[in-house]
């Protein structure tokens, strides 16, 4: 997982993940089929242990511009976590590939977006579904530039003003009328 998320699929050869495992080529295979299944595979640990999103983060929140405070703090700490690697495996992932590797990009756009609706999930309790859904495409956007910016160097702090920013803009913006969920 951690090669993957530090030098992508196409930055990771079958020898750099037989070396870095301690297996022959053939296991590898006959555990997982192909490098691209050893990536699912990745995926999806990564998911289940480290690129969550900390939506219970919102639970103390009372309004919708705190929420998304806690969102995007939360999301900062994932991202610059000295014990790992740096940004979020998935934001970053398969942005770009060979075509050959298109079925892997439409996966990572399809976690992406999942994101997204979780997102919008978290923020439920604190707008209208119709601002709810464009902000949650809003923050899935600045989450995934934070976490570009993280794994080119930028400190906690300097993603920090980006979050202020971001908060600012949403308590500024007039609340809208509409259903609350």
């Amino acid at each position: 997982m951690r090669l993957f998320w530090r030098h992508g699929f196409e930055g990771v050869s079958i020898g750099d993940l037989t070396k870095e495992i301690g297996i022959a080529p053939p296991s590898l295979y006959a555990a997982f089929g192909s490098k691209a299944g050893l990536y699912q595979q990745a995926l999806i640990h990564y998911e289940e242990t480290l690129g969550t999103l900390d939506a219970t983060s919102v639970s103390s929140a009372t309004s919708l511009a705190e929420a998304v405070r806690l969102l995007l703090e939360a999301a900062v700490r994932a991202v610059t976590h000295p014990d790992r690697e740096r940004g979020c495996m998935i934001s970053g992932g398969m942005i770009a590939c060979h075509p050959d590797h298109a079925p892997l990009a439409r996966d990572a756009a399809k976690r992406r977006d999942a994101m997204r609706q979780r997102i919008a999930q978290a923020l439920q309790p604190f707008a209208a579904v119709d601002e709810v859904n464009r902000l949650a495409r809003h923050l899935a956007a600045v989450m995934q530039g934070i976490s570009i910016q993280a794994r080119d160097g930028s400190t906690p702090t300097e993603l920090q003003e980006i979050i202020e920013d971001v908060v600012s803009g949403v308590a500024a913006r007039p609340p809208q009328t509409g259903r609350r969920h």
